[in-house]
């Protein structure tokens, strides 16, 4: 069995995110390990002109800080930290990977490939390719009750 003490859940809020927050959960329960729910926010970038409405940027980011203290965690019993951080958000999530240990990353990734990834860049790929730990990527939902182990062997298979 592989030693996991630290996994960590960087989430941007997305339904994806959400689909990587149980299997997250269920691991750090089946390890008895700590479980960390990042959140990078993005600089807001200020942008002029007529008729634009320059949102507040220590609001979008208060709005952000709430959401993530009010994020729930479907899976009881576990050791939970908050870590709200800016940045870039792949260059901050090995940042805090490395902070803290981690012995896991679970994160939700759109699954793009091709174009779509060539113009839009990927979080998540680039989390996989410098992360120091193992890196499991998540695009659809996994069942709260079952067992960790199930989607290891899924993901091996």
């Amino acid at each position: 069995m592989l030693p996991i003490h630290t996994v960590l859940h960087p989430t941007d809020f997305s339904d994806r995110s959400s689909n990587a927050l149980p299997l997250a959960c269920a691991l750090a329960r089946d390890y008895g390990a700590r479980l960390v729910v990042l959140h990078v926010a993005q600089p807001t970038p200020l942008v002029y002109g007529e008729g634009f409405v320059v949102p507040d940027p220590d609001e979008v980011l208060r709005e952000e800080r709430d959401r993530l203290h009010n994020l729930l965690i479907p899976v009881s019993g576990i050791p939970v930290e908050r870590r709200f951080v800016e940045g870039d958000p792949a260059a901050r999530i090995l940042d805090v990977a490395q902070e803290i240990r981690a012995d896991l990353i679970v994160l939700g990734t759109h699954g793009r490939t091709g174009l779509k990834r060539l113009l839009m860049g990927s979080v998540a790929e680039q989390v996989v390719r410098k992360a120091h730990c193992p890196v499991l990527t998540v695009t659809t939902p996994f069942p709260v009750d079952a067992p960790a182990s199930a989607a290891l062997e899924v993901a091996t298979a």
